[in-house]
């Protein structure tokens, strides 16, 4: 993670010289947070690669050191899953030159049918990333889930 995260605020468009890259900017980074939820709950896992640097961080319920180890904690959670629906929302995004902060909101929905109990567990929070603008687009530098709340069977979660 870069060394200085743009701190998450308000950012108007006042006095920007060109507000509508601005725009397209907050829509491109939407835009990449939405991919990695349809790539997770896709199993896709190589879309990650287009979602995330090669040298990316993440605390993920753990810290991750690179892009493989991510994909890598995503798909050991998720592949025992017979489902999962990941839902996020007000997204905040603050774009500085090449470097970019997002956070949203998430609430996700996990379904285990083998579980014992309720098939059914929801983890909600937040996603906190600080983003950079590469010659392919913008990408996940690192990204911390914050965990606010769950409801259901946290066996679900357990494979």
């Amino acid at each position: 993670m870069s060394a200085n995260p743009i701190p998450f605020g308000f950012q108007s468009l006042d006095g920007i010289d060109d507000p509508s890259r601005l725009r397209l900017d907050r829509q491109a980074i939407v835009d990449l947070t939405i991919r990695y939820t349809w790539a997770l709950d896709g199993r896709q896992w190589d879309d990650l690669d287009e979602v995330f640097l090669p040298d990316a961080t993440a605390n993920l319920t753990e810290d991750l050191v690179g892009r493989d180890a991510i994909k890598a904690r995503i798909r050991r959670a998720l592949e025992p899953l017979d489902a999962s629906q990941h839902i996020i929302s007000n997204h905040q995004v603050v774009v500085h030159g090449d470097r970019a902060s997002c956070r949203c909101y998430l609430q996700a929905q996990h379904v285990r049918q083998a579980a014992h109990g309720s098939p059914n567990f929801i983890v909600a929070g937040r996603y906190e990333d600080q983003l950079v603008r590469t010659t392919h687009g913008w990408r996940i530098a690192h990204r911390d889930l914050v965990i606010t709340w769950t409801d259901g069977n946290p066996a679900v979660a357990r494979g």
